[in-house]
């Protein structure tokens, strides 16, 4: 009990609010309604910024654990826009591993499998996470090329 009152207090102000306004948003969402388009991208805002101040507000280093993962440079060359990276294993298995998971989601959607909830659940989360590695896979991509030779480069 104690743990639990020790959370409650230490949980910002600003989260019961948002709470309320998210429950509430949900207890609307039970009768159909029409709302401007603006007004339904709300609550996948809020958890987009939750998601993303979690990341830039970490106490472990913010972003540095995640952006960590990308691609180490051996080489830049500007003048002509290239990279030399070594060579690794990792990049067949991400690429053969995230086609595999998307082509299984494309077959269950042509096979019309759509409308069963894990299904959809599944598909949701392989295209989700597909598109938040491979975003922050290239931000790291970027960033490191634009710092190479200050010594962040070093996985």
């Amino acid at each position: 009990m104690q743990v639990a009152i020790r959370i409650l207090a230490n949980t910002p102000v600003w989260v019961f609010p948002l709470l309320g306004y998210l429950i509430w948003q949900g207890w609307q969402s039970l009768r159909p309604r029409t709302r401007p388009i603006w007004r339904m991208l709300i609550v996948p805002l809020v958890f987009l910024l939750m998601g993303l101040s979690r990341l830039v507000m970490a106490r472990d280093n913010g972003l540095e654990p995640l952006l960590a993962r990308g691609p180490q440079l051996l080489a830049v060359d500007r003048q002509n826009g290239t990279v030399t990276r070594p060579g690794s294993s990792i990049p067949l298995v991400r690429n053969v591993t995230m086609f595999a998971l998307q082509y299984a989601v494309a077959v269950a959607t042509a096979m019309k499998l759509q409308p069963h909830a894990a299904v959809a659940i599944i598909g949701h989360a392989v295209s989700g996470a597909s598109a938040g590695y491979f975003s922050g896979w290239a931000v790291a991509l970027l960033r490191r090329y634009r710092n190479f030779g200050s010594g962040e480069n070093a996985n």
